[in-house]
């Protein structure tokens, strides 16, 4: 004699898991998008007050002799802020400009300091760009991407942001200069205020 053996009935998820498990679904998909909407839109806009940041920076760089400096320690003059990578290669085509603007104001004594901000890059590699370069401006990385995350950088390096006497962020340049002039043109305006 065989033995009949009864299929076990399958129990059906009760109707209030099922309706959890779709709010949850659905909470979870609204909170993606939030992301990537601000993942493109920057959190702080051309006219904002540029909240107040700390740069490490890399040994040998140093801002009126400290090794840190603060974007609130700069009020009273006009910021470059530019992030870059040693792995980027239209970054390369705007460090020697860079330096040489820089230079140029730091000359005549303006009151234009710059600042590098070395984005998702090993320190033994910025330091080897740096020198290649022979960018002098203080420059550190972005520990922890505070910095970057400030002004919600997605669209990769270079990126330059212009902070005005005041911590206004008054331009922000996406991509790498083309010449000397056309960074003295995104500054000047800043200095006869």
């Amino acid at each position: 004699m065989t033995e009949q053996t009864t299929p076990v009935p399958e129990r059906a998820v009760p109707i209030w898991v099922q309706i959890i498990v779709w709010i949850l679904l659905s909470g979870l998909l609204v909170l993606v998008a939030l992301g990537l909407k601000n993942a493109q839109n920057p959190i702080i806009r051309v006219g904002s007050e540029v909240p107040d940041f700390n740069l490490t920076l890399f040994e040998g760089y140093t801002y009126e002799g400290s090794p840190v400096v603060s974007l609130s320690a700069l009020h009273g003059k006009v910021v470059v802020l530019n992030f870059w990578a040693s792995w980027c290669k239209p970054c390369e085509q705007e460090a020697a400009e860079l330096e040489e603007v820089w230079r140029s104001y730091a000359e005549v004594d303006a009151e234009v300091v710059f600042l590098g901000v070395a984005w998702t890059d090993t320190p033994a590699n910025s330091l080897e760009y740096l020198q290649k370069f022979e960018v002098t401006y203080p420059n550190g990385p972005d520990l922890g991407s505070r910095i970057s995350a400030v002004f919600n950088r997605n669209l990769g390096v270079p990126e330059t942001y212009l902070i005005d006497k005041e911590g206004i962020l008054r331009a922000v340049k996406i991509g790498p200069f083309a010449s000397n002039a056309e960074i003295k043109s995104f500054i000047n305006p800043l200095l006869s205020e």
